[in-house]
């Protein structure tokens, strides 16, 4: 009897754990579905471990261990890279989107102006060249005659770009860029603000290195470019030898049948400058360049600087819109209300239209050039974006490297924002130059595009870390060394230099990087340069050579190269190394000591040893 009421409560029991089952069941199922909808989580780079446990709604803890089955030791306030981001989510079966800060900075620019709306504006030229070729005597030629006219008592203040107004009635905006390094710094920073560039070369010199550079500048940044050639009033003039030269630079101008138009000028005399002008609207005019003026005012920020009695004063072009007095703008990570506007001439103005540059005070700091400026509609708009972008730059300043480096393509091929590798070139020999640049143009694949900007024979220079500063590019060395300021502008602007003495070496770390995959390195540190001052040859021991440290700390046991003009001319090994008499362990900076080469007598005076040791760097993520 008793087993009878037993077995009905058992099988009560039973059917009420099969419910409770399959009401479990259903929400597990209703879970997973929420879940599968939101396995997408969307993270701006560099968020914290803690962070990224909460999104994905999993204990910190877990995520600290399987970091550790990973490899990578995290603690809970660590903030992660894009690349350690993605493994970790995709552990726990989630799909990492990231926002940039760039898409937070993309205010004010996702209206779409109506074809109706947008009005003709004048084209903004920037005046490039080799020093002393005469760009601001052709600038000051036109000021002069265009807007000097109306001024009394000189310019109140350099302001870096000036409109004109030509004899047919066209404006055109200057950009006053002191050498190329303004334009750079400007394209470095993303700011597209050139529509036509003019290289002025003069007539009595040669194309220099600078204008060769500021033509590779300008055809990277993918403006049209009219050619100056500068000076031909003087005696000496001979044009035809720089068309020759720029020919050879692949730079054929329209009278040899090319497609650069070229114009011969006189910045003394204003020959020929009206019709280099016309040329300019030209160019300008199959650009069809417009904007609309009607709408919150959209720029770039050209220079800013703290003046004494008026506070932060920032110049702007205004590229789409029209700036008023009394507009809420942000400006990189700054933001204030415009309080008065002046021209080059410092003469007030209500309103600045596209095209036009304009100085601003009011802003509550100094913005960078090349930052965008964006009116805002509210103050507290403007603060909060101003706020958000201070803290994502500190914390980016204090996390990231500026410019890619091998490592870092990795974390960029997480993100998703690696698509081209620009590379820089230079080498011992033209042969090996052109082999390295071929070899590694074939390593393109359908997603990473690989762009050879410059490749050239010898020491890797300064303007080339600065080429390499604006286009992101990394440098590769082959048997060369950066000069002493080259190594040093690098290290500031912290730029990617690979130095390799086999070809192979150098095209299978690109390739590895490409592949986001870089085995751990040897690296090569140089602890100490030393400087031959003197050599002396003794019979029976070869030659010794009587050197003077220049930097760091040599050893007995370093390996060395011998450098001589930036080009690596012996590695090897150090046979013997004293001061005066004795044999030496080491020797620091500032001393001087003797030091004979196995297997090399072939020292000269001048020459640089530079000693380096071979350390395994872990690849960190």
């Amino acid at each position: 009897m008793s087993g009878g009421k037993g077995g009905n409560q058992g099988n009560r029991a039973k059917y009420r754990r099969e419910k409770r089952s399959a009401v479990a069941e259903a929400a597990d199922e209703r879970r997973m579905q929420e879940q599968l909808e939101s396995k997408i989580l969307r993270v701006t780079e560099f968020v914290s471990a803690n962070d990224l446990a909460a999104l994905m709604d999993v204990s910190v803890n877990d995520v600290i261990k399987t970091c550790m089955n990973l490899g990578m030791f995290v603690s809970i306030n660590q903030r992660l890279d894009a690349e350690a981001i993605t493994i970790i989510a995709d552990e726990f079966g989630y799909d990492v989107q990231f926002a940039t800060a760039e898409e937070e900075e993309n205010v004010g620019a996702e209206e779409v102006d109506a074809e109706e709306d947008l009005k003709p504006r004048a084209p903004i030229v920037t005046i490039m060249g080799h020093v002393d070729h005469g760009k601001t005597s052709l600038l000051d030629y036109i000021r002069r005659t265009k807007v000097t006219a109306g001024e009394a008592g000189g310019i109140t203040q350099h302001i870096g770009a000036y409109q004109v107004t030509t004899d047919a009635g066209k404006d055109i905006t200057f950009l006053d860029t002191p050498g190329h390094e303004a334009f750079t710094a400007m394209r470095a920073r993303g700011a597209k603000v050139t529509d036509v560039v003019i290289i002025v070369v003069a007539a009595d010199d040669s194309v220099m290195p600078q204008t060769k550079e500021a033509l590779n500048h300008a055809q990277a940044a993918g403006s049209p470019i009219v050619i100056a050639i500068n000076k031909v009033d003087k005696p000496t003039a001979n044009p035809d030898k720089i068309r020759e030269e720029l020919a050879q630079l692949n730079v054929l101008v329209e009278e040899w049948g090319g497609k650069y138009q070229s114009q011969e000028i006189s910045a003394k005399t204003g020959q020929g400058i009206d019709e280099l002008l016309e040329k300019v609207l030209l160019e300008a005019e199959l650009l069809d360049l417009k904007a609309n003026p009607d709408r919150r005012a959209v720029g770039t920020v050209i220079e800013a600087a703290l003046d004494k009695g008026r506070g932060y004063v920032a110049t702007v072009l205004v590229q789409t819109g029209t700036l008023k007095i009394g507009d809420i703008l942000v400006a990189g990570s700054h933001y204030g209300r415009v309080k008065a506007m002046t021209d080059v001439l410092g003469r007030r103005h209500k309103q600045a239209g596209p095209s036009m540059p304009i100085q601003v005070l009011g802003i509550d700091g100094a913005p960078q050039a090349g930052d965008k400026f964006v009116v805002m509609e509210t103050e507290r708009e403007a603060r909060e974006i101003a706020v958000s972008r201070q803290q994502l730059q500190r914390e980016q300043s204090m996390r990231t490297k500026k410019h890619i480096t091998l490592d870092e393509i990795g974390r960029r091929l997480a993100i998703g924002t690696f698509k081209e590798l620009n590379v820089i070139v230079r080498g011992d020999v033209d042969g090996s130059v052109e082999a390295l640049s071929d070899s590694l143009l074939k390593l393109s694949t359908e997603e990473v595009q690989v762009n050879i900007l410059s490749k050239g024979v010898g020491q890797i220079s300064e303007s080339d870390v600065l080429l390499a500063s604006a286009s992101d590019a990394i440098i590769i060395g082959f048997q060369v060394r950066p000069s002493t300021n080259a190594r040093r502008l690098a290290e500031q602007e912290q730029i990617d230099i690979r130095l390799y003495s086999i070809i192979y070496n150098a095209i299978n770390e690109v390739k590895d990087a490409m592949e986001g995959m870089l085995a751990p390195t040897v690296q090569e540190v140089v602890v100490a340069n030393v400087e031959v001052r003197e050599v002396f040859k003794i019979t029976k021991v070869g030659t010794i050579a009587g050197c003077m440290v220049t930097d760091g700390t040599i050893t007995r046991n370093s390996k060395i190269r011998l450098v001589r003009d930036g080009i690596v001319v012996h590695s090897g090994e150090i046979l013997a190394l004293k001061r005066f008499k004795d044999d030496a362990s080491e020797v620091r900076q500032g001393y001087e000591c003797g030091i004979s080469i196995k297997n090399f007598n072939d020292l000269q005076i001048g020459d640089v040893i530079e000693a380096y040791e071979e350390r395994e760097v872990k690849r960190t993520l």
